[in-house]
């Protein structure tokens, strides 16, 4: 059998009609997977800036995913075509958060998963990875980390001001420091005892002291 015989059978040409039903309760159950990933995601955001239009875009990925694979799974010629046309396809939009991309591929996941006709599996994973989710992504540690910004004038200020640091909070590490003529500026990562913040005030008003600026950190940002 030569290429010709294969273009020309109805191989190719077949297609195999989705029933309305089918497609209505794939996109209904898509849109609620949707909307179940959206309010995780909702929920366990710790980014700087929440962007609701990123959770609205994971409700439509999974939505569009579903019909995609539905359509595939319907012709043939359709499913090559679109391989080639998404081969070609380039996203410049940056991913700010590591876990984005994990959402980003739930949404993805699940819709394939859906239109493939798996509905207890799409179900019962969405279900279990939102928990999952939930539980480790809010789950918060009795350490926190932050930063402490210290401005002092000479060494011997300096020295005062980070040993009454290192008495008020539990871990003291320098991070960085810089030098000037009458100006030196400390970054360091402290781990705080508890809640109270008033050392910070208590530490702006040593001599010699010109500026002591407190911001939480996470490895990623500060703010």
């Amino acid at each position: 059998m030569t290429f010709n015989d294969i273009f020309k059978s109805n191989f190719l040409s077949n297609i195999s009609s989705v029933s309305i039903f089918d497609t209505l309760l794939t996109i209904v159950l898509a849109f609620g997977i949707g909307t179940f990933i959206f309010l995780v995601y909702k929920k366990t955001y710790q980014g700087v800036m929440y962007s609701s239009s990123f959770g609205v875009t994971l409700i439509a990925l999974t939505m569009i995913t579903s019909q995609v694979i539905l359509a595939v799974t319907s012709n043939v010629v359709l499913s090559l075509g679109m391989v080639g046309a998404l081969s070609i396809v380039r996203f410049r939009t940056a991913i700010k958060e590591p876990l984005d991309i994990a959402f980003l591929f739930w949404a993805i996941a699940a819709g394939i998963i859906l239109a493939a006709g798996m509905i207890p599996l799409a179900v019962i994973g969405s279900v279990m990875i939102g928990m999952i989710l939930l539980i480790f992504v809010n789950r918060k540690s009795h350490i926190h980390p932050y930063i402490v910004v210290l401005s002092c004038q000479d060494h011997e200020s300096e020295t005062k001001a980070k040993s009454f640091l290192e008495q008020q909070v539990q871990k003291c590490v320098v991070k960085s420091k810089t030098a000037q003529r009458g100006l030196i500026e400390l970054n360091m990562e402290v781990r705080m005892k508890d809640d109270n913040t008033d050392f910070i005030n208590a530490l702006s008003e040593m001599p010699g002291v010109s500026s002591a600026v407190l911001v939480s950190y996470n490895g990623e940002y500060m703010g």
